[in-house]
């Protein structure tokens, strides 16, 4: 089969589930992957013959679209902060809202308006809680190379991707595994804390998409609504005994949980606390101070 008549193929079987636009958006991905080919390329090679197996991968991506599997399984793969990652079932898929959140602590590290002590090793310390794939702290890792980078989360599986995508991306950090609604101290103090940890409440979920609600970890997006807040309080918690001096608490938030995060922040005992809109005009981001 010919590169143009398995594209006009892989739009029809589509056509009534996605945007056109995302559906070509679909293709060129699946045509870097399997072939190599860049969005020109493909373009410029619609004769390409395409061996039996290619044109298999290219159908059963198609069928697993049908299902509203996302893209990022299907490949295996995502990109964050212009970095590769590898993603699976175990894993959340990292969001455009998550690469704000690390731009906002890099601006401000490089800004130097975080007074960083010297630590014990000489090297500034930040922990990620509830990492995932690993792209909040692979991402810092290799943006702040001076900084002693530690990231926990609840999943081994997820864990073992982390991993897996610190290798790819060249970076050392300290992976280990810990619930953080149970455990009761860290392994150190640290400069840093940054989490986006699960707060979709369970009435939310009729705002999501099925590609979301049918295959991302549950566990790692929903609280029950009588409880939203409740790894905020558990981190926040955590945060007051294991942050150094000076050191910065940083949140993703639950756009219409803002104003209840601020008091119990506040009745928790931190001061200079900011919220931070992400590019669609929504409370996203939150740091404050324990002391």
């Amino acid at each position: 089969m010919k590169l143009k008549d398995l594209n006009i193929k892989f739009v029809d079987g589509l056509k009534d589930l996605y945007p056109k636009e995302e559906i070509g958006s679909f293709f060129n991905l699946l045509s870097e992957y399997y072939l190599s080919f860049s969005r020109f390329q493909v373009s410029q090679n619609s004769n390409f013959e395409l061996t039996s197996s290619t044109s298999n991968k290219f159908n059963d991506a198609e069928n697993r679209l049908k299902n509203f599997e996302p893209i990022q399984y299907i490949l295996g793969e995502t990109e964050f902060y212009g970095l590769k990652f590898n993603v699976n079932k175990h894993t959340l898929i990292p969001r455009p809202e998550t690469e704000e959140l690390v731009e906002w602590i890099l601006n401000i590290s490089n800004q130097k308006k975080i007074n960083l002590p010297i630590s014990d090793n000489n090297l500034p310390t930040l922990l990620d809680i509830g990492t995932g794939s690993g792209c909040i702290a692979i991402s810092l890792a290799k943006n702040l190379p001076n900084y002693n980078v530690s990231a926990l989360d609840i999943s081994e599986e997820a864990l073992t991707i982390a991993r897996n995508n610190a290798q790819l991306n060249i970076v050392e950090i300290g992976f280990f595994q810990t619930d953080i609604l149970k455990t009761k101290s860290l392994p150190r103090q640290f400069d840093i804390i940054v989490s986006n940890p699960p707060y979709v409440r369970e009435l939310e979920k009729e705002l999501m998409q099925k590609n979301v609600l049918d295959f991302e970890p549950s566990t790692a997006l929903f609280v029950e609504n009588e409880n939203p807040l409740v790894f905020y309080s558990a981190i926040s918690q955590l945060a007051k005994t294991h942050l150094k001096p000076n050191g910065i608490l940083f949140f993703e938030i639950n756009e219409y949980l803002g104003k209840d995060l601020i008091e119990l922040l506040k009745t928790e005992g931190f001061r200079k606390i900011e919220i931070k809109k992400d590019i669609y005009g929504k409370d996203r981001m939150l740091k404050c101070s324990a002391n």
